[in-house]
């Protein structure tokens, strides 16, 4: 399908494609402009499921009169729509030209351990929801409510808060019918329900509403109804998705808060009060902007902790003369503290010659031996990893490898979003550029690339494919318009199969992440094996599903056969609950709870819990790296690396 704006006839090419969400695709125009076309019934997306072609069909319809009667003049961070794009009649609207915002990540984002681990500190955070409060009054003063909002139709660059997806705004006789269970106001819901589901229309109320929500989760790292309910009393249990229609929220002395995220006793006493009033009170109005304008962060000299009150909090509770031993025994597990910071771990990897990591602490990246390889501080738009002697870091659109002994290896890579795509193994490294998949030469060997020191492993979409790459074989994906391909790929020969049946989640994916085991047999890519011995790729996706966010597992074979998947709603604490804390080996998965690891196995072609390791409770978050290695289970967090040995 095409698009035209005015006379200028748009073809929707994949490669221009930008984004891709539940409703709609996004391509580049070109000169700082972008265009959003809605998905129709007949979208490749929507194949055999009824009710999304059915309401793919009255989205459109109803933005025929909606999108031609849009209000003028709303705040400039507000990504409106600048001009109709029409269907080849010029009379049948089927999305819009609008501003495009370069560089930005969605304030989702601000809302992950491994963002304030990474470089992004509590000050940039709360000057960020402070503009974003200013915009959403300045909306609320044309008459308009936001309604659907939440921290993916809001894009962050330059520190600046900018709101999209303006099509969904409420004003006039046009309500806003879409919700995110995550932000949508208990007070609009049926509390008769077993979930949130809107049943009342939008108001100024319900959008502060979601951004204190905004405010709790870009703060904390977690929202009011995270964490798991535990009652002692079996007649007080309440499925974890009725907890905001009941306002059992964190501060509920029965609610297990999550261990990765920041302990709210890093906010001062007004603003917990405030956010208490919201969540558990049900008070409504606007957010005091005043209490984001007087944080004051600082961290504090003992333990690293940012925190805006008189004195820090963790220091505060912990008791004076408290030294953890760097050997503990818990039941069955034996865990020895392997390496400590007052900084943060940014990458850690285990090999042949052991483990490997990269630290930051007083200024400078360091190895896991204390010999500094560059100074300076870490940037969220970051990504780090470490190969043998080797380190990578990545942003933008350069990866800088740093060898001991030798000049810094720079290498252009493309980016998606903000996110520079390359991967390591053992013996090689992998990166994309300019529709290629590339991976580095062994010395010697025949540029088949062109480019001397790196091999063409195949043909990708440029800027809109993710892979990883394991021991064996990689597999990757892209996503643009009305196309959809996974592949696989040895780790040494060139090629790429591009016909794995990856089956995707319905909605806009979020977020993805992927870990392998080498199979039973070991040993590199080519030789003939067995299916028993075959490598597997567990393959975690993250999507925004008609108003839920719902995980999915993807366990695919090196061959690119689909052997098994699973699903599962964030949070809830099960070992779907998050896509952090994985590992494989030997043909199965361990994932990291905060209750412990729990051990996932492949039987049937389905995915089944086989075995729970509660004596590794103390250890572990959810959010902990895990890395199997010969000595037993490294644990790696952020500011230390833990080894387990599981009797």
């Amino acid at each position: 399908m095409d698009a035209y704006l005015g006379a200028k006839r748009i073809k929707l090419d994949p490669r221009a494609s930008i984004g891709k969400g539940g409703e709609a695709d996004v391509f580049d125009l070109g000169n700082g402009r972008a265009l959003k076309v809605w998905k129709t019934p007949d979208h490749p997306d929507y194949a055999g499921q009824d009710a999304e072609q059915r309401a793919a069909e009255a989205r459109i319809e109803r933005h025929q009169d909606k999108l031609r009667a849009f209000p003028a003049a709303l705040p400039d961070q507000v990504i409106a729509p600048a001009e109709l794009a029409t269907d080849r009649s010029k009379k049948r609207i089927v999305g819009y030209a609008m501003r495009l915002v370069r560089g930005a990540e969605p304030l989702l984002r601000y809302g992950e351990p491994s963002m304030r681990h990474g470089g992004l500190s509590a000050a940039a955070v709360s000057g960020v929801l402070a503009r974003l409060h200013r915009t959403v009054a300045a909306i609320h003063d044309r008459g308009v409510v936001i309604g659907d909002f939440n921290d993916l139709n809001v894009l962050v660059a330059g520190g600046e808060a900018f709101v999209i997806d303006a099509d969904s705004f409420q004003f006039g006789p046009f309500l806003c019918q879409v919700f995110t269970e995550r932000f949508v106001d208990p007070l609009l819901c049926d509390p008769s329900l077993p979930r949130p589901v809107l049943a009342r229309p939008y108001a100024r109320g319900s959008d502060w509403y979601a951004f204190a929500v905004m405010v709790m989760q870009s703060l904390l790292c977690v929202g009011p109804y995270g964490g798991v309910f535990r009652p002692r009393s079996a007649a007080a249990r309440v499925p974890e998705s009725a907890r905001p229609l009941r306002r059992i929220t964190v501060f509920d002395s029965e609610v297990r808060y999550p261990k990765p995220a920041i302990p709210y006793r890093v906010l001062p006493d007004d603003l917990l009060d405030a956010l208490y009033r919201v969540f558990v009170k049900d008070e409504r109005g606007v957010f005091p902007r005043r209490l984001l304008d007087a944080l004051a962060w600082t961290r504090c000299p003992s333990c690293g902790v940012e925190h805006a009150r008189a004195a820090c909090p963790t220091c505060a509770s912990a008791a004076p003369a408290a030294v953890r031993s760097s050997t503990v025994v818990h039941g069955e597990v034996l865990a020895t503290r392997i390496l400590s910071t007052r900084g943060v771990i940014l990458a850690a990897s285990v090999g042949a010659g052991g483990l490997s990591a990269l630290l930051h602490e007083g200024g400078r990246f360091l190895r896991e031996d204390g010999s500094v390889v560059l100074s300076g501080a870490p940037h969220p738009a970051m990504r780090f990893a470490v190969q043998g002697e080797a380190t990578l870091i990545g942003r933008g659109g350069e990866l800088v490898v740093l060898s001991p002994g030798a000049a810094p290896e720079r290498i252009q890579v493309d980016c998606l979003g903000t996110r520079p795509i390359f991967a390591v193994n053992a013996r090689a490294r992998y990166w994309a550029r300019g529709g290629q998949l590339l991976r580095s030469g062994r010395p010697g060997a025949a540029a088949l690339s062109g480019e001397a020191g790196s091999v063409a492993v195949g043909d990708v979409l440029e800027g809109q494919t993710m892979f990883w790459v394991g021991p064996r074989f990689g597999l990757g994906f892209y996503r643009a318009g009305s196309v959809s391909i996974a592949f696989v790929f040895d780790a040494e020969r060139p090629g790429l199969k591009d016909t794995v049946k990856l089956p995707f989640p319905g909605g806009k994916l979020t977020a993805a992440t992927c870990v392998f085991d080498a199979g039973t047999g070991g040993g590199a890519g080519g030789r003939s094996r067995g299916p028993s011995d075959r490598a597997r790729a567990w393959l975690f996706l993250a999507a925004e599903q008609a108003g839920r966010t719902v995980h999915r597992c993807v366990v695919v074979r090196e061959d690119g056969e689909v052997e098994a998947a699973a699903d599962g709603d964030a949070g809830g604490g099960s070992w779907l609950g998050a896509l952090t804390g994985k590992c494989a080996a030997s043909g199965f998965l361990l994932s990291a709870t905060d209750s412990g690891v729990v051990r996932v196995e492949v039987r049937g072609g389905a995915l089944v819990e086989a075995r729970q390791f509660p004596g590794t409770e103390p250890f572990v978050t959810q959010a902990s790296r895990l890395l199997v290695g010969p000595e037993g289970l490294f644990v790696v967090d952020a500011q230390a690396i833990t080894l387990l040995r599981i009797s």
